[in-house]
């Protein structure tokens, strides 16, 4: 059994957070133990994700990208469509029970969904703040770039989301990703 990892800071919002990262190999384990019914799967093309039987097929949004920045052949990047779905998943969310967000390894494509949905959720809260709790609850998280760009423009944010992410840089390298929980989201 996990516990996500909370610092003293985000004590305070222990009961409202209710959106978890993780990778694709730890989403059974936390979408029962947090009692989640929406997953969002941002992963490779054609990467099977078992869904969990507690989340419904009409809360499980799968986004098919390749987490890279650049058009690479043979690749897929994520698209603007994608992240108008994603975005349009995270508003069409009741709230009334947590959402899980995982990807490969839940360091990058995840990391980056967490913070759009953070933006887009809590536009009265400053983007640096939100990037700052990222870091603070994940030490490892890389948000694809891309990823964060398009939402950026999408939310009218107006480089703000892209400039507090370069702001937080690289995470520390690891294999897989903390799970862990994304303040300011309840």
């Amino acid at each position: 059994m996990f516990r996500p990892q909370r610092s003293a800071q985000h004590a305070q919002f222990e009961d409202c957070i209710m959106l978890y990262v993780c990778s694709l190999a730890k989403v059974g384990q936390v979408v029962d133990t947090v009692e989640a019914s929406y997953l969002l799967s941002v992963i490779n093309p054609e990467t099977p994700v078992e869904r969990p039987k507690r989340i419904l097929p009409e809360n499980h949004l799968y986004l098919g990208m390749n987490d890279i920045v650049t058009a690479t052949p043979g690749f897929e990047m994520g698209s603007r469509a994608q992240v108008e779905q994603m975005i349009g998943f995270f508003q069409d969310w009741d709230r009334a029970s947590p959402m899980v967000v995982h990807c490969w390894a839940g360091v990058s494509r995840s990391t980056a969904s967490a913070f759009i949905a953070a933006c887009c959720l809590r536009p009265d809260l400053s983007e640096r703040e939100l990037a700052q709790d990222l870091r603070l609850a994940s030490p490892s998280a890389t948000p694809n770039r891309r990823l964060v760009e398009l939402a950026d423009d999408i939310l009218d944010r107006q480089g703000r989301m892209t400039a507090a992410i370069q702001a937080i840089g690289r995470g520390a390298d690891c294999y897989e990703g903390n799970i862990f929980a994304m303040p300011h989201i309840g």
